[in-house]
């Protein structure tokens, strides 16, 4: 298990270094943009080139770049081209607020999942039509369609939820709940359809199998078939697509912090695109990389743990 986790250790760093490296090599290609725009109107060629060699834009792009990790390996993410102010601390102040919505989100996702996916498994009928029309819904309707929903009935009309804002949960924890309640719940109903789908059709497919057969005629009750055996077999899969979920939950962020008006990452990392903020987007990459990749670890340590083949690939 060491070696197994030691491998995807190393592939995910590997992976980092790869994504961060062209990224930054596709970002070159607007630094002179990113100058231009920082000195503004009265910007001149000479202006922008004299700039480029003042921050060090003009230097091989390879040893830009190898400054640039070494920094980071130190813990220091640069500062913003516009602001002045660090990347590192902002980017976690702004993936705090996206996380403090997404991981409820998951969690009420993943685990209404299970319910309803099991359950429409082993007993089929009304349940299953249920879970399939839940999954249905939340692949037809986009989150951006809920969330308008959720804001115009719940905050407008019956005054229940706040539309907008965010309350960290150190302030107020009944403040903060509130604030998420509604970006979460945009967000389950997508989360939903998928894991729901998922964890159907993978009890289904383990329901039908020998050894399943084998433990009812061993006597063995229906519920202790389908939680010990059935569930734990059919959850390596699930959490494949769990992991993937938390990542479309993270892209999804954008939309929803738009709406809500939310100070998240995903709206902070789309505005530093549009100025073309070079070490912000840097700052937000690695960030993400690095997210992604302690998920896919949780991911195959916990499928390691349920399938020892798994740790075989």
């Amino acid at each position: 298990m060491v070696l197994y986790s030691l491998r995807r250790v190393l592939a995910g760093l590997a992976l980092t270094v790869l994504v961060t490296l062209i990224t930054f090599l596709l970002l070159s290609r607007s630094f002179e943009d990113m100058i231009a725009t920082i000195l503004g109107p009265d910007a001149t060629p000479e202006k922008i080139a004299e700039t480029m060699h003042a921050r060090g834009y003009d230097r091989p792009l390879l040893l830009q770049y190898g400054e640039w990790l070494g920094h980071v390996i130190r813990g220091d993410l640069g500062v913003s081209a516009y602001t002045s102010l660090g990347v590192g601390p902002i980017v976690l102040q702004r993936m705090s607020v996206t996380l403090s919505v997404i991981v409820p989100a998951l969690v009420v996702s993943v685990v209404l999942s299970i319910l309803l996916g099991v359950w429409s498994a082993s007993r089929g009928g009304v349940v299953d039509r249920v879970a399939q029309g839940i999954s249905l819904i939340g692949h037809l309707i986009p989150e951006l369609l809920i969330a308008i929903i959720l804001v115009f009935v719940v905050a407008v009309t019956l005054h229940v939820l706040p539309a907008t804002g965010f309350t960290s949960l150190v302030d107020s924890r009944s403040a903060w709940l509130r604030s998420i309640t509604l970006p979460a719940i945009a967000l389950i109903v997508g989360g939903m359809a998928n894991i729901t789908a998922q964890i159907r059709g993978a009890m289904i497919v383990e329901l039908r199998k020998d050894y399943v057969r084998t433990l009812r005629t061993s006597g063995l009750s229906p519920r202790s078939i389908v939680i010990k055996h059935a569930l734990r077999n059919a959850g390596s899969p699930a959490l494949t697509v769990m992991s993937l979920e938390f990542l479309a939950l993270l892209s999804h962020s954008v939309i929803i912090e738009n709406v809500f008006a939310l100070p998240g990452y995903g709206s902070f990392a789309f505005s530093a695109s549009l100025q073309i903020d070079v070490p912000v987007i840097m700052g937000v990459t690695l960030v993400s990389v690095l997210l992604v990749t302690v998920v896919n670890l949780a991911a195959d340590l916990a499928n390691g743990w349920l399938n020892p083949k798994a740790r075989l690939h």
